[in-house]
């Protein structure tokens, strides 16, 4: 959580003094308060997050945000390595999709051909999606079939506050 820009009022009652007040938070107590809201309101939250270990096989669209997710503005990150390479030869390519204004847009990085387990990818976008609508990722495989390349996979999508 953000830095919270005063202390609590801790030299005041938390609670109002006599007469109609009594009982209820103070002034002090409710501003404080109000203000943690609007930090936290101001932060990036966690939406969802998928960490896939042990992959070797495509992965067809999956819809990270689980279509709860409300129209608006969000980050999704994605993080790939190979843990285990294939004999000769082997290629990953990492896709997201989402819709904007009811038009379907996309995201293809590049092919991973190195065949090292050092060869990885990571990814950032900034994307506006319609509500109530798949943020996606898959993923394209090939390897020698004789000992199979394996992958990790981790997405994370963010909701980032306007």
């Amino acid at each position: 959580m953000p830095a919270v820009s005063a202390p609590p009022p801790v030299l005041d009652p938390i609670a109002g003094g006599e007469g109609d007040e009594s009982g209820f938070i103070s002034a002090p107590w409710l501003e404080w308060h109000n203000s943690i809201v609007e930090e936290v309101d101001k932060s990036q939250r966690l939406f969802k997050s998928v960490s896939l270990t042990g992959q070797s096989a495509s992965i067809v669209a999956t819809d990270v945000s689980g279509l709860l997710a409300p129209a608006g503005l969000y980050r999704l990150s994605y993080y790939t390595r190979i843990t285990t390479v294939a004999t000769t030869s082997s290629s990953l390519t990492i896709t997201l999709g989402w819709t904007e204004s009811g038009v379907a847009v996309g995201f293809t990085g590049a092919a991973i051909t190195t065949n090292l387990t050092s060869s990885g990818q990571s990814g950032e976008l900034l994307l506006r999606s319609d509500g109530g609508t798949a943020i996606a990722y898959g993923t394209t495989y090939a390897s020698n079939a004789a000992a199979e390349m394996v992958y990790r996979l981790d997405v994370v999508l963010q909701r980032v506050p306007v």
